[in-house]
C-alpha cells in the first residue's frame, strides 16, 4: 500500500479514539470516514478548519492530498475497494481548486426531488458495496446543498478455513448456551499472542487472509470495557505493547481465553494451536454528530454562519454526518462494507503413551473485539465488537 506512515498513524489514531466510545455490538470504519474529513478540512476555514485538522491528525493544507493518496492506495489492495461521491445542488458553484482536488468522475447533481435523489444515492451505495449496504445514510431534508460520501468494501478468504462446529462456553456471559462455532488447528503457535496492557492482559489471534487483509480477534480480561480492548488492539499494531508469542507462553492459564498444556500422545506430534470462536454478522449505524469533538465537527455544524469558504462562496455548514457499516466472519472468510455520508446545508438555516506435545488452546467464548488489518501497512480498515453470537441449531450439520 503506497501511502505515508503519517497517514496510517492518523487513520489508526482515529480508529483508537472511536473505539474508546464503543460499549456494545457494532462495527465501524475510521478508514471510511477519514478521507471525507480530509476533504472537508481542505475546504474549511477558521475554527472549523482547525478542528477538522486535529481530527484528521494532519495539517489542514495536507489533508486533501493525503485523502487522495489513501483512496488510491486502498484501490491497490486486492479485495479492497474505495470510492468517493459528491452531489451538489444545481445552483451551487464549487471552488475550482477544491473540486480539482477530488478524484475524477465523482461529481453528480441533486435535483431537489426527494424520491429521485434518494434513489440515485441509494443506487450508488448499493453498487459501491456489492449490495452489502443498500441505503445511503442521509436524510435529504429541504435545503440540502451538498452530499459528500465515501464507500469502502473489503473481502478476504482464509488461507486455512475453519470447520463449522458448536461451542458450549462453561464460564462468562455465554455460559450454558449452545452456540454455532468455528474450529481450527494449526502448527503455527505464533498466530496467537498475549500482551500486558494498562487495562489488563489482552489476547490477540491473527487470522490471515489470502488478499493481504487479516482479521485480529481481541479478547481482554473479563469485564474489560469494549472500547479499551479495541483501543489496546490498535496500540499492539503500532508496536506500543510487548506481545508474548504463542511459542513462549507459559504452561497453564497464559492469558484471556488461552491455556497451554503439555499433553501425552500416541505418536510424535508437533506443537499445535487449537482455536475455537464463533461466526458473526454485525451491522452498525453511527451518527457522527453525536461525537462532534471526535470527528472535528463541533464548529462545522453551527448553522449561524458558513465554515467552508474553500468549497464554495455560498455559506455552508454540516447538517448531518452518518456511517452505515456491516461485517461478517465465517468459516471461509471475512466481508465488510461501510458507507459514510456528510450532508451540507446553507448556513443560516437550521493409556500411558511415551510421547508428549504442547497444545495452545485459544477460546473466544465470550464477548470479544476484532480489527480488519492490511497486513503490510498495518492500516485498520474496520473494527467492531461481538457480544451476541448465533445459537447452534440441531438441524444443522457440522463438518
Amino acid at each position: 500500500m503506497r501511502t505515508t506512515k503519517a497517514t496510517i498513524r492518523a487513520v489508526n489514531g482515529l480508529t483508537a479514539r472511536w473505539a474508546e466510545t464503543v460499549s456494545g455490538a457494532t462495527v465501524f470504519s475510521a478508514a471510511g470516514v477519514w478521507p471525507l474529513l480530509g476533504f472537508l478540512a481542505d475546504g474549511a476555514g477558521g475554527a472549523a478548519r482547525a478542528e477538522l485538522s486535529e481530527a484528521v491528525g494532519l495539517p489542514a493544507d495536507e489533508c486533501a492530498l493525503r485523502a487522495r493518496e489513501l483512496l488510491n492506495a486502498l484501490a491497490e489492495v486486492p479485495g479492497v475497494a474505495a470510492a468517493l461521491g459528491l452531489w451538489t445542488d444545481r445552483t451551487l458553484e464549487l471552488r475550482e481548486a477544491w473540486e480539482a482536488g477530488l478524484p475524477a468522475g465523482t461529481h453528480g447533481v441533486l435535483t431537489g426531488v426527494g424520491d429521485t435523489d434518494r434513489a440515485a444515492l441509494d443506487a450508488w451505495a448499493a453498487k459501491r458495496t456489492d449490495g452489502q449496504i443498500r441505503r445511503m445514510p442521509v436524510t435529504l431534508t429541504d435545503g440540502n446543498e451538498l452530499v459528500l460520501a465515501g464507500a469502502l468494501t473489503l473481502r478476504t478468504d482464509w488461507y486455512r478455513p475453519f470447520e463449522e462446529s458448536f461451542l458450549c462456553p462453561e464460564t462468562g456471559p455465554w455460559r450454558d448456551l449452545v452456540l454455532k462455532g468455528l474450529r481450527r488447528t494449526t502448527a503455527l503457535l505464533d498466530r496467537v499472542g498475549v500482551a500486558d496492557t494498562p487495562h489488563g492482559a489482552l489476547t490477540e489471534l491473527k487470522v490471515l487472509g489470502t488478499t493481504g487483509v487479516d482479521v485480529h480477534l481481541l479478547l481482554g480480561e473479563e469485564g474489560t470495557a469494549p472500547g479499551r480492548v479495541l483501543g489496546e488492539g490498535v496500540h499492539l499494531l503500532a508496536g506500543e505493547r510487548t506481545v508474548v508469542p504463542g511459542h513462549r507462553l507459559p504452561y497453564g492459564e497464559a492469558g484471556p481465553g488461552v491455556r497451554v498444556e503439555r499433553e501425552r500422545c500416541e505418536t510424535p506430534r508437533p506443537p499445535s494451536l487449537e482455536v475455537d470462536t464463533v461466526p458473526f454478522a454485525l451491522s452498525g449505524e453511527h451518527d457522527l454528530l453525536r461525537l462532534p469533538e471526535l470527528f472535528g465537527l463541533t464548529t462545522a455544524r453551527d448553522d449561524r454562519e458558513g465554515h467552508f469558504p474553500g468549497i464554495s462562496a455560498r455559506p455552508l455548514c454540516v447538517g448531518s454526518a452518518r456511517q452505515s457499516a456491516t461485517a461478517s466472519f465465517g468459516a471461509l472468510g471475512f466481508r465488510a462494507a461501510a458507507v459514510t455520508a456528510v450532508e451540507m446545508l446553507a448556513a443560516g438555516a437550521p493409556s500411558t503413551p511415551r510421547h508428549f506435545t504442547t497444545t495452545v488452546h485459544a477460546g473466544f467464548d465470550r464477548p470479544f473485539g476484532f480489527l480488519a488489518v492490511h497486513r503490510r501497512s498495518r492500516l485498520v480498515l474496520a473494527a467492531g465488537w461481538v457480544d451476541d453470537p448465533e445459537p447452534f441449531r440441531e438441524d444443522e450439520e457440522c463438518y
